[in-house]
């Protein structure tokens, strides 16, 4: 991964004023951004068409301030509510000026899906946090209206798709990257950037691999990286982020194996929240499933249900190794939405407990506690929402959420430093010249904490932003 010096390459093979690596989300609006504003764009794509991870994702991009699907469905919203909701969920310590500049920049962003072809069907679905079955075009993306964050903002969804059924990843990214090429960015499938090239300091373009040959390709304003996160590299995971290893199921692609944010480290680049995962756990819909309780190896309580799964999915592999249950009854169970179903049914909880093999009495202590308050629709200890709050009668059931038993889907939230423009600094935290970055290869406005649709959201705001920031650099001759 060691830069090339620029005396070392000899000739370029191409040459373009901003060179993209990777043609997802992040690098599809950084293309069309450079485009907008007059310069020559070169997207070099290692796969042999546009997508990345976002084109196998759910589709939700977290947008608000009060977008016109929001406002249509009932919800009022402002930047300042969506600021102080974004702080306290992306935490701890978030990156306090992206945050700000990502809510500002909400609407227009909305407005810019739009003009890009991204239709919303303006309905609310409440039965789940992805993608819903039918063509809703917003959902409740973060736990807003759970707490705590139902007491440091007013609650508002801010999970937004375009208007298909199901996962909508594909259909973004399908805009997303016709407008790119629409707008005039060239685009070299099946070329992998190996190493970037650097003249006295400035990154002025990279090396690549091509149908097995050696390309360099020269940037005379500056290369953007937007290749991915590094779920995919399990050396990389062991160095940084062991804990996703625990995982079940990586999402991504096999791209997101950290080359880009390798190849920055390697011209002096300062990484950041290296060890922080997503790790979404989805055992909802159906929604009712949440009027049960979840505990851990030891039978307590760990988490309010209510909340966002991806929340309930990093407390259990961060902080109890993927090991914990579901507990129902029978007036609020069905199977999960992906086919899980109760691992064990019994009369007491006694025998449940036993079954699961937690320790004894551990489970009927705890239940025992919750219904108490439970019958007054009340949850004093995690302060579960009142109406999902009701004491659980015998038989019982319980969900394995074990490691193995349950889809544990992880992908890295760390990555490159880089400034709200998108340069990459170094490990001054000065600008690296030539060189800028954004999607799952920064560190982006999540430094641990979550919602659906902040990787969408993030990756093509501040991929128009990075890409326009590149074609604003001066011009090596």
């Amino acid at each position: 991964m060691r830069p090339v010096d620029v005396t070392e390459v000899g000739s370029f093979d191409f040459e373009t004023d901003v060179l993209v690596t990777g043609f997802g989300a992040a690098g599809s609006c950084a293309a069309h951004a450079a485009r907008e504003l007059g310069v020559d764009v070169l997207v070099a794509e290692r796969t042999s068409g546009p997508g990345g991870a976002a084109a196998l994702s759910e589709g939700i991009v977290y947008l608000g301030g009060g977008t016109p699907v929001q406002t249509a469905c009932g919800f009022e919203d402002s930047v300042d509510n969506m600021v102080r909701y974004l702080l306290a969920a992306c935490g701890p310590e978030p990156d306090e000026a992206k945050v700000v500049a990502y809510a500002e920049s909400s609407l227009d962003h909305f407005a810019w899906l739009l003009a890009r072809g991204v239709e919303y069907d303006a309905r609310l679905d409440t039965e789940t946090q992805m993608a819903p079955s039918g063509t809703e075009g917003l959902v409740w993306s973060g736990g807003e209206d759970a707490w705590p964050f139902n007491e440091i903002a007013t609650p508002a969804p801010r999970g937004h798709l375009t208007k298909t059924r199901r996962s909508t990843g594909w259909l973004l990214m399908q805009k997303l990257a016709e407008a790119a090429i629409g707008a005039g960015a060239d685009v070299s499938y099946d070329t992998r950037v190996e190493r970037l090239v650097v003249d006295d300091g400035r990154v002025v373009g990279a090396v690549a691999t091509r149908y097995g040959e050696r390309v360099a390709v020269k940037a005379r304003r500056g290369v953007v990286l937007t290749a991915g996160g590094f779920i995919w590299n399990d050396e990389m995971l062991r160095r940084h982020a062991p804990t996703l290893l625990l995982g079940t199921w990586k999402v991504g692609t096999e791209a997101d194996d950290g080359r880009g944010i390798e190849m920055a480290q390697a011209v002096g680049a300062r990484v950041k929240n290296m060890h922080a995962g997503e790790v979404s756990l989805p055992i909802i819909p159906p929604r009712q499933l949440i009027e049960g309780i979840i505990v851990d190896g030891a039978g307590q309580r760990f988490i309010n249900e209510d909340t966002y799964m991806g929340r309930v999915g990093q407390a259990a592999l961060y902080e109890h190794e993927a090991t914990c249950f579901l507990v129902i009854d029978e007036a609020g169970y069905e199977p999960n939405w992906m086919g899980l179903e109760a691992s064990w049914v019994c009369e007491t909880v006694a025998e449940l407990e036993a079954e699961i093999g937690l320790p004894s009495g551990a489970l009927e202590a705890t239940l025992t506690l919750y219904n108490r308050h439970a019958e007054s629709s009340a949850d004093p200890v995690f302060h579960k929402r009142p109406e999902r709050v009701r004491p659980l009668v015998p038989p019982l059931g319980a969900f394995d959420l074990r490691r193995g038993s349950a889809p544990y889907a992880p992908f890295t939230l760390g990555g490159l430093e880089t400034t709200v423009a998108g340069e990459v600094v170094d490990l001054s935290g000065a600008p690296i010249p030539g060189l800028f970055a954004a999607g799952r290869s920064t560190a982006g406005i999540c430094s641990f904490g979550y919602a659906s649709g902040l990787s969408l959201g993030d990756s093509t705001l501040f991929g128009r932003f990075a890409g326009a920031a590149a074609a604003h650099a001066a011009t090596v001759i």
